[in-house]
Protein backbone atom coordinates (compact mmCIF):
# COMPACT_ATOMS: atom_id res chain seq x y z
CA UNK A 1 0.00 0.00 0.00
CA UNK A 2 1.40 3.60 -0.97
CA UNK A 3 0.13 6.23 0.53
CA UNK A 4 0.94 9.60 -1.22
CA UNK A 5 0.02 13.65 -1.80
CA UNK A 6 0.00 13.86 1.96
CA UNK A 7 2.69 16.21 3.98
CA UNK A 8 3.71 13.56 6.74
CA UNK A 9 5.54 14.41 10.04
CA UNK A 10 9.33 13.11 9.35
CA UNK A 11 12.14 11.43 11.37
CA UNK A 12 12.72 15.15 12.78
CA UNK A 13 8.89 15.71 12.92
CA UNK A 14 9.33 18.20 10.22
CA UNK A 15 6.42 18.29 7.77
CA UNK A 16 7.46 17.64 4.24
CA UNK A 17 5.58 15.92 0.96
CA UNK A 18 6.35 12.47 1.32
CA UNK A 19 4.95 9.58 -0.20
CA UNK A 20 4.94 6.11 2.27
CA UNK A 21 5.34 2.66 1.30
CA UNK A 22 3.52 -0.33 3.59
CA UNK A 23 4.04 -3.98 3.72
CA UNK A 24 3.23 -6.38 5.96
CA UNK A 25 2.29 -3.54 8.56
CA UNK A 26 5.28 -2.07 8.21
CA UNK A 27 6.62 1.11 6.83
CA UNK A 28 9.57 -0.04 4.49
CA UNK A 29 9.88 3.23 2.44
CA UNK A 30 9.42 6.81 2.38
CA UNK A 31 10.31 9.04 -0.83
CA UNK A 32 9.62 11.55 -3.02
CA UNK A 33 7.58 9.68 -5.10
CA UNK A 34 6.75 6.10 -4.68
CA UNK A 35 4.59 4.33 -7.77
CA UNK A 36 2.67 0.89 -7.16
CA UNK A 37 -1.00 -0.38 -7.67
CA UNK A 38 -2.37 -0.27 -4.13
CA UNK A 39 -2.34 4.14 -3.75
CA UNK A 40 -4.38 5.52 -0.74
CA UNK A 41 -4.83 9.35 -2.38
CA UNK A 42 -4.92 11.91 1.12
CA UNK A 43 -3.89 15.05 -1.25
CA UNK A 44 -5.29 17.96 1.50
CA UNK A 45 -4.32 15.90 4.47
CA UNK A 46 -1.41 15.39 7.12
CA UNK A 47 -0.44 12.10 8.27
CA UNK A 48 1.08 11.55 11.55
CA UNK A 49 2.19 8.72 13.64
CA UNK A 50 -0.21 7.48 15.62
CA UNK A 51 -1.23 8.39 19.04
CA UNK A 52 -0.15 6.56 22.03
CA UNK A 53 -1.79 6.92 25.25
CA UNK A 54 0.56 5.61 27.87
CA UNK A 55 -2.77 5.82 30.69
CA UNK A 56 -5.75 5.41 30.00
CA UNK A 57 -8.20 3.25 33.03
CA UNK A 58 -11.78 3.34 31.19
CA UNK A 59 -14.32 4.47 28.22
CA UNK A 60 -17.12 4.18 26.99
CA UNK A 61 -18.26 2.38 30.11
CA UNK A 62 -15.67 0.06 29.87
CA UNK A 63 -13.34 -0.37 32.40
CA UNK A 64 -9.72 -2.53 32.70
CA UNK A 65 -10.43 -3.34 36.10
CA UNK A 66 -13.97 -4.01 36.76
CA UNK A 67 -15.06 -5.49 33.44
CA UNK A 68 -14.16 -8.21 31.52
CA UNK A 69 -11.51 -9.19 28.80
CA UNK A 70 -14.51 -7.62 26.05
CA UNK A 71 -14.35 -4.48 27.93
CA UNK A 72 -10.30 -4.05 27.31
CA UNK A 73 -11.04 -4.71 23.36
CA UNK A 74 -14.16 -2.48 23.79
CA UNK A 75 -11.57 0.03 25.34
CA UNK A 76 -9.14 -0.65 22.05
CA UNK A 77 -12.09 0.43 19.81
CA UNK A 78 -12.78 3.97 21.19
CA UNK A 79 -9.36 4.70 21.07
CA UNK A 80 -8.84 3.68 18.04
CA UNK A 81 -11.86 5.45 16.93
CA UNK A 82 -10.02 8.81 18.38
CA UNK A 83 -6.63 8.37 16.68
CA UNK A 84 -4.70 6.16 19.67
CA UNK A 85 -3.33 3.05 17.93
CA UNK A 86 -1.37 1.61 21.12
CA UNK A 87 -1.90 1.73 24.57
CA UNK A 88 -1.43 0.96 28.29
CA UNK A 89 -4.49 0.02 30.14
CA UNK A 90 -3.94 1.14 33.67
CA UNK A 91 -4.73 -0.55 36.62
CA UNK A 92 -6.16 1.46 39.72
CA UNK A 93 -5.34 0.94 43.93
CA UNK A 94 -6.87 -2.99 44.43
CA UNK A 95 -6.81 -6.00 46.14
CA UNK A 96 -4.19 -8.04 44.48
CA UNK A 97 -6.78 -11.26 43.59
CA UNK A 98 -8.71 -8.07 41.76
CA UNK A 99 -5.91 -7.23 40.03
CA UNK A 100 -4.50 -10.83 38.94
CA UNK A 101 -8.58 -10.83 37.11
CA UNK A 102 -7.68 -7.30 35.34
CA UNK A 103 -4.28 -7.88 34.19
CA UNK A 104 -5.78 -11.95 32.86
CA UNK A 105 -8.37 -10.32 30.84
CA UNK A 106 -5.97 -7.85 29.42
CA UNK A 107 -3.58 -11.04 28.53
CA UNK A 108 -6.39 -12.35 27.41
CA UNK A 109 -6.78 -9.12 24.40
CA UNK A 110 -3.40 -8.58 23.80
CA UNK A 111 -2.66 -9.54 20.49
CA UNK A 112 -5.72 -9.57 19.42
CA UNK A 113 -7.61 -6.55 19.33
CA UNK A 114 -10.16 -5.08 17.59
CA UNK A 115 -8.51 -1.35 17.36
CA UNK A 116 -5.59 0.18 19.17
CA UNK A 117 -3.01 -2.60 20.34
CA UNK A 118 -1.86 -3.47 23.67
CA UNK A 119 2.05 -2.19 24.98
CA UNK A 120 1.53 -3.95 28.33
CA UNK A 121 0.00 -2.44 31.76
CA UNK A 122 0.28 0.64 33.37
CA UNK A 123 0.29 -0.10 37.20
CA UNK A 124 -1.02 2.48 39.23
CA UNK A 125 -0.99 1.51 42.42
CA UNK A 126 -1.75 0.15 45.44
CA UNK A 127 1.91 1.24 46.18
CA UNK A 128 0.78 4.77 46.93
CA UNK A 129 0.39 7.32 49.90
CA UNK A 130 -2.61 7.82 51.07
CA UNK A 131 -1.82 11.63 51.61
CA UNK A 132 -2.14 11.92 48.11
CA UNK A 133 -4.38 9.05 47.13
CA UNK A 134 -6.68 11.31 45.09
CA UNK A 135 -9.76 9.01 43.84
CA UNK A 136 -7.37 5.72 44.54
CA UNK A 137 -8.96 3.52 47.39
CA UNK A 138 -6.98 3.91 50.58
CA UNK A 139 -8.22 1.16 52.32
CA UNK A 140 -5.84 -1.24 49.56
CA UNK A 141 -3.26 0.84 49.49
CA UNK A 142 0.34 -1.32 50.27
CA UNK A 143 4.08 -0.12 51.11
CA UNK A 144 6.13 -1.29 47.49
CA UNK A 145 5.93 -5.10 47.09
CA UNK A 146 8.25 -6.38 44.45
CA UNK A 147 7.02 -9.66 45.09
CA UNK A 148 3.74 -8.82 44.14
CA UNK A 149 4.85 -6.41 41.18
CA UNK A 150 6.57 -9.73 39.62
CA UNK A 151 3.47 -11.62 40.05
CA UNK A 152 1.62 -9.84 38.32
CA UNK A 153 3.72 -9.25 35.22
CA UNK A 154 3.90 -12.66 35.16
CA UNK A 155 0.42 -12.63 34.23
CA UNK A 156 0.62 -9.26 32.06
CA UNK A 157 3.69 -7.29 31.05
CA UNK A 158 3.96 -4.23 32.87
CA UNK A 159 4.96 -1.34 30.84
CA UNK A 160 4.87 1.31 33.77
CA UNK A 161 4.96 0.90 37.64
CA UNK A 162 3.65 3.95 39.75
CA UNK A 163 5.45 4.35 43.25
CA UNK A 164 4.85 7.26 45.98
CA UNK A 165 9.12 7.09 46.66
CA UNK A 166 8.56 8.47 50.38
CA UNK A 167 6.95 4.75 51.02
CA UNK A 168 9.18 2.14 53.22
CA UNK A 169 10.86 -0.26 50.79
CA UNK A 170 10.48 2.22 48.11
CA UNK A 171 14.08 2.48 47.05
CA UNK A 172 14.65 -1.63 47.12
CA UNK A 173 11.51 -1.32 44.46
CA UNK A 174 12.89 0.75 42.34
CA UNK A 175 16.15 -0.42 42.21
CA UNK A 176 14.52 -3.70 41.44
CA UNK A 177 11.60 -3.02 39.15
CA UNK A 178 13.47 -0.52 36.98
CA UNK A 179 15.09 -3.61 35.04
CA UNK A 180 11.41 -4.71 34.05
CA UNK A 181 9.59 -1.82 33.27
CA UNK A 182 9.76 2.29 33.44
CA UNK A 183 9.11 3.29 37.16
CA UNK A 184 7.02 6.22 37.72
CA UNK A 185 6.34 8.63 40.55
CA UNK A 186 2.76 9.23 41.25
CA UNK A 187 -0.12 9.89 44.03
CA UNK A 188 3.00 10.85 46.31
CA UNK A 189 3.54 13.56 49.04
CA UNK A 190 7.48 13.44 48.83
CA UNK A 191 9.95 16.43 48.93
CA UNK A 192 11.95 17.76 46.36
CA UNK A 193 15.40 15.60 47.89
CA UNK A 194 13.25 12.19 48.06
CA UNK A 195 11.88 12.52 44.23
CA UNK A 196 15.10 13.70 43.32
CA UNK A 197 16.95 10.14 45.07
CA UNK A 198 14.13 7.96 43.42
CA UNK A 199 15.44 9.43 40.09
CA UNK A 200 19.01 8.85 40.87
CA UNK A 201 17.72 5.05 41.86
CA UNK A 202 16.03 4.56 38.48
CA UNK A 203 12.34 5.85 38.29
CA UNK A 204 12.70 8.01 34.91
CA UNK A 205 8.81 9.00 35.01
CA UNK A 206 5.88 11.29 36.37
CA UNK A 207 2.51 10.06 36.69
CA UNK A 208 0.31 13.25 36.05
CA UNK A 209 2.55 16.06 36.88
CA UNK A 210 0.86 18.54 39.02
CA UNK A 211 -1.90 16.19 40.47
CA UNK A 212 -2.14 13.97 43.42
CA UNK A 213 1.39 15.40 44.52
CA UNK A 214 2.63 18.64 46.61
CA UNK A 215 2.42 21.78 44.48
CA UNK A 216 5.54 23.88 43.11
CA UNK A 217 6.31 26.21 46.26
CA UNK A 218 9.37 28.75 45.64
CA UNK A 219 10.91 27.17 49.00
CA UNK A 220 9.40 23.87 48.64
CA UNK A 221 10.02 22.26 44.70
CA UNK A 222 8.55 19.38 45.48
CA UNK A 223 8.09 16.25 42.65
CA UNK A 224 7.24 19.20 40.52
CA UNK A 225 11.13 21.18 40.57
CA UNK A 226 12.42 17.80 40.84
CA UNK A 227 11.30 16.26 37.32
CA UNK A 228 11.55 20.40 35.93
CA UNK A 229 15.49 19.87 37.67
CA UNK A 230 16.14 15.82 35.78
CA UNK A 231 16.37 16.08 31.91
CA UNK A 232 15.76 12.26 31.61
CA UNK A 233 12.50 12.00 33.64
CA UNK A 234 9.13 12.34 31.28
CA UNK A 235 6.27 14.11 32.26
CA UNK A 236 2.56 13.06 32.07
CA UNK A 237 0.20 15.61 31.59
CA UNK A 238 -3.49 15.46 30.91
CA UNK A 239 -4.41 18.42 28.96
CA UNK A 240 -8.41 18.50 29.05
CA UNK A 241 -7.45 22.23 30.58
CA UNK A 242 -9.20 20.75 33.89
CA UNK A 243 -6.55 19.25 35.53
CA UNK A 244 -3.95 21.84 34.72
CA UNK A 245 -4.94 25.47 33.57
CA UNK A 246 -3.93 26.56 29.96
CA UNK A 247 -0.88 28.95 31.75
CA UNK A 248 0.57 25.91 34.00
CA UNK A 249 0.57 23.49 30.98
CA UNK A 250 2.37 26.39 28.71
CA UNK A 251 4.78 27.12 31.48
CA UNK A 252 5.41 23.65 31.71
CA UNK A 253 6.15 22.51 27.96
CA UNK A 254 8.21 25.53 28.34
CA UNK A 255 10.49 24.28 30.99
CA UNK A 256 10.48 20.43 30.02
CA UNK A 257 10.99 20.63 25.91
CA UNK A 258 9.74 19.23 23.40
CA UNK A 259 11.13 15.48 24.61
CA UNK A 260 9.95 15.34 27.96
CA UNK A 261 6.01 15.88 27.89
CA UNK A 262 3.99 12.75 27.67
CA UNK A 263 0.05 13.58 26.99
CA UNK A 264 -2.01 11.55 28.43
CA UNK A 265 -5.97 11.40 29.10
CA UNK A 266 -6.12 9.51 32.45
CA UNK A 267 -9.60 8.55 31.23
CA UNK A 268 -12.74 6.79 33.25
CA UNK A 269 -15.87 5.31 31.81
CA UNK A 270 -17.71 8.25 31.18
CA UNK A 271 -15.00 9.31 28.00
CA UNK A 272 -17.29 9.22 24.75
CA UNK A 273 -20.35 9.11 27.08
CA UNK A 274 -22.37 12.23 29.09
CA UNK A 275 -22.50 13.28 32.08
CA UNK A 276 -24.23 10.84 34.99
CA UNK A 277 -23.36 8.54 37.27
CA UNK A 278 -19.89 5.95 37.00
CA UNK A 279 -17.94 3.68 38.79
CA UNK A 280 -13.73 4.04 38.97
CA UNK A 281 -11.67 1.30 41.01
CA UNK A 282 -14.97 0.76 43.07
CA UNK A 283 -15.89 3.71 43.99
CA UNK A 284 -18.73 6.37 42.42
CA UNK A 285 -17.87 9.22 40.08
CA UNK A 286 -20.31 12.09 39.16
CA UNK A 287 -19.88 13.69 35.97
CA UNK A 288 -21.10 16.88 34.98
CA UNK A 289 -19.64 19.16 32.27
CA UNK A 290 -17.18 17.32 31.56
CA UNK A 291 -15.38 17.11 34.98
CA UNK A 292 -15.45 13.79 36.75
CA UNK A 293 -15.22 13.59 40.80
CA UNK A 294 -15.64 11.99 43.52
CA UNK A 295 -18.87 13.12 45.91
CA UNK A 296 -16.48 14.85 47.73
CA UNK A 297 -15.17 16.97 45.18
CA UNK A 298 -12.11 14.94 44.00
CA UNK A 299 -10.96 14.88 40.88
CA UNK A 300 -11.75 11.76 39.39
CA UNK A 301 -9.88 10.96 35.84
CA UNK A 302 -11.14 12.38 32.76
CA UNK A 303 -13.31 12.27 29.86
CA UNK A 304 -11.35 13.28 27.59
CA UNK A 305 -9.20 11.56 24.61
CA UNK A 306 -5.55 12.37 23.20
CA UNK A 307 -7.01 13.59 19.90
CA UNK A 308 -9.22 16.18 21.75
CA UNK A 309 -6.23 17.39 24.05
CA UNK A 310 -4.09 17.38 20.88
CA UNK A 311 -6.64 20.29 19.26
CA UNK A 312 -6.66 21.86 23.27
CA UNK A 313 -2.55 21.98 23.16
CA UNK A 314 -2.73 23.94 20.11
CA UNK A 315 -5.88 26.09 20.78
CA UNK A 316 -3.38 27.32 23.71
CA UNK A 317 -0.61 28.14 21.48
CA UNK A 318 1.49 24.96 21.71
CA UNK A 319 4.16 24.46 19.54
CA UNK A 320 2.76 22.02 16.62
CA UNK A 321 5.86 20.19 16.60
CA UNK A 322 5.61 19.51 20.35
CA UNK A 323 2.01 18.89 20.46
CA UNK A 324 2.53 16.31 17.84
CA UNK A 325 6.08 14.70 19.52
CA UNK A 326 4.08 14.74 23.21
CA UNK A 327 1.26 12.62 21.81
CA UNK A 328 3.61 10.05 20.31
CA UNK A 329 7.11 9.36 20.06
CA UNK A 330 7.55 10.67 23.99
CA UNK A 331 5.18 8.26 25.18
CA UNK A 332 6.72 5.80 22.86
CA UNK A 333 10.06 6.26 24.64
CA UNK A 334 8.44 6.83 27.81
CA UNK A 335 7.77 2.90 28.04
CA UNK A 336 10.78 1.98 25.60
CA UNK A 337 8.65 0.87 22.50
CA UNK A 338 10.19 3.80 20.34
CA UNK A 339 11.96 1.03 18.45
CA UNK A 340 8.54 -0.11 16.91
CA UNK A 341 6.16 3.22 16.85
CA UNK A 342 5.93 6.67 17.98
CA UNK A 343 7.34 8.14 14.29
CA UNK A 344 6.83 8.03 10.56
CA UNK A 345 10.34 5.95 9.88
CA UNK A 346 11.57 2.90 7.75
CA UNK A 347 10.91 -0.27 9.93
CA UNK A 348 8.37 0.95 12.28
CA UNK A 349 5.31 -0.45 12.74
CA UNK A 350 2.50 1.38 10.50
CA UNK A 351 1.34 3.26 12.69
CA UNK A 352 -0.65 6.54 11.20
CA UNK A 353 -3.60 9.21 11.90
CA UNK A 354 -4.85 11.04 9.58
CA UNK A 355 -6.22 14.14 9.75
CA UNK A 356 -7.33 17.15 7.49
CA UNK A 357 -4.83 20.27 7.28
CA UNK A 358 -5.95 22.08 9.80
CA UNK A 359 -6.20 19.32 12.31
CA UNK A 360 -9.69 19.46 13.25
CA UNK A 361 -11.02 16.15 11.93
CA UNK A 362 -9.83 12.18 11.63
CA UNK A 363 -9.63 11.05 8.14
CA UNK A 364 -8.24 7.39 8.71
CA UNK A 365 -6.22 5.41 11.08
CA UNK A 366 -4.04 2.66 10.32
CA UNK A 367 -2.62 0.26 12.97
CA UNK A 368 0.13 -1.94 11.58
CA UNK A 369 -0.80 -1.11 8.31
CA UNK A 370 -4.76 -2.15 8.33
CA UNK A 371 -7.09 0.52 8.25
CA UNK A 372 -9.41 0.96 11.28
CA UNK A 373 -12.65 1.13 10.31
Amino acid sequence: MIIKNARIFDSSFELVKKDILIEGGKITDISDCIDGDDVRDFSGCVVMPGFIDVHTHACRGFDMTDGSAASVNEMSVYLAENGVTSFCPASMTLPESQLKKAFENTAAVKGNENGAYIHGINMEGPFISAARKGAQSEEYIVPPDFDMFSRLNAVCDIKLAAVAPETQGADEFIKAAKEICAVSLAHTQADYDTAMRAFSLGANHVTHLFNAMPPLLSRAPGVVGAAFDSENVYCELICDLIHISPAVLRAAFKVLGEDRTVVISDSMAAAGLGDGEYSLGGQKVFVKGGRATLADGTVAGSTTNLFSEFGNLLSIGIPLKQAVKSCTINPAKSINVHNETGSIEKGKNADLLITYEDFSEIKAVYIKGKKFN
